[in-house]
C-alpha cells in the first residue's frame, strides 16, 4: 500500500530539520535532505501499527528557508 505524507523542512545551524504536516509529532533531523527524508520515513513508519508496517511512503516537499530583515 502507497500513502503520501508532507513534510516541512527547514536548515538548522548544522543539520536539516522535519516534521511531517500530518502528522506534527513526527520530526526528525538529517545532516543532509536525502538523509532528513530516509528518517522520517523510517520514524512514520516506527509509529504505524504492526499490520500496517509494509506501506510504501512518498514525500512531498516543503521548504523554508529563513531571511534576514534589517529594520531602520
Amino acid at each position: 500500500m502507497k500513502t503520501k505524507k508532507t513534510m516541512i523542512y527547514w536548515k538548522g545551524e548544522k543539520l536539516w530539520l522535519g516534521k511531517l504536516i500530518e502528522h506534527p509529532y513526527i520530526m526528525t533531523q538529517g545532516r543532509s535532505l536525502k538523509e532528513l527524508e530516509e528518517n522520517i520515513k523510517e520514524a512514520y513508519l516506527l509509529m504505524l501499527p504492526k499490520k500496517a508496517k509494509m506501506r510504501q511512503v512518498t514525500l512531498i516537499h516543503i521548504g523554508i528557508s529563513s531571511i534576514s530583515i534589517t529594520t531602520t
